[in-house]
């Protein structure tokens, strides 16, 4: 299961979530979010990062061309976008080599088969103005609706309690989870303990037995 840690905004506690079983740290490019990471965070210590581990970049309507820009500048892999982006502008952003997450908001009427041939995972979020980090939850069990081909990550006011009912989760396109404010301190400050102790639940593992 792919583990996602969102709204990274903390130098110091994004190596020591770089040392535990996750397979992407998210960075904020939206500038009305408080997790915000332009001119907060230097470029330099996301390139530091494990080449293994993938920097996802969320952007909400931004130019395509912006969207490049901050891309390179800090060192990002994945693209997630999570506005009303066409799925033409998918088609140019993973044409330049970038794995596209497109985020929705699931109901039981959408058709994504457009974004599909450009889109690596969909992310399902929980409808909100400000495009996630809500820590509300939506409806999960419209997640049987979801009839495409295209894996998914499920978002949206997952919490530490959470771990054995995403263990539940048997759709044959769920690929893992985002996680984000229900973890942390502060916006962008996550709480490490209680995110390791929902990855033992989650993954069966005893990271904590170990001392990280």
């Amino acid at each position: 299961m792919i583990v996602k840690i969102c709204g990274m905004g903390d130098t110091a506690l994004m190596r020591k979530m770089a040392e535990l079983p996750v397979d992407m740290l998210g960075f904020i490019f939206y500038p009305r979010s408080p997790r915000y990471v332009v001119d907060k965070i230097d470029p330099d210590t996301i390139r530091a990062l494990p080449v293994s581990l993938k920097k996802a970049g969320v952007f909400v309507n931004e130019p395509v061309e912006e969207i490049l820009e901050l891309a390179a500048k800090y060192h990002i892999d994945t693209i997630q976008l999570h506005g009303s982006e066409t799925p033409e502008q998918c088609r140019i952003l993973k044409e330049e080599g970038y794995k596209i997450i497109k985020a929705f908001n699931l109901t039981k009427s959408n058709d994504f088969k457009a974004y599909e041939p450009f889109c690596d995972y969909f992310l399902f979020d929980t409808p909100s103005e400000q495009h996630g980090g809500t820590g509300a939850k939506f409806d999960w069990s419209l997640l049987s609706t979801y009839t495409g081909k295209t894996p998914f990550l499920l978002s949206g006011g997952i919490g530490p309690e959470d771990a054995e009912e995403i263990l539940r989760i048997n759709h044959p396109q769920f690929a893992g989870i985002d996680i984000n404010s229900k973890f942390e301190i502060e916006p962008g400050v996550k709480n490490i303990e209680v995110v390791i102790t929902f990855l033992d639940v989650l993954k069966g593992l005893k990271i904590s037995a170990r001392g990280k």
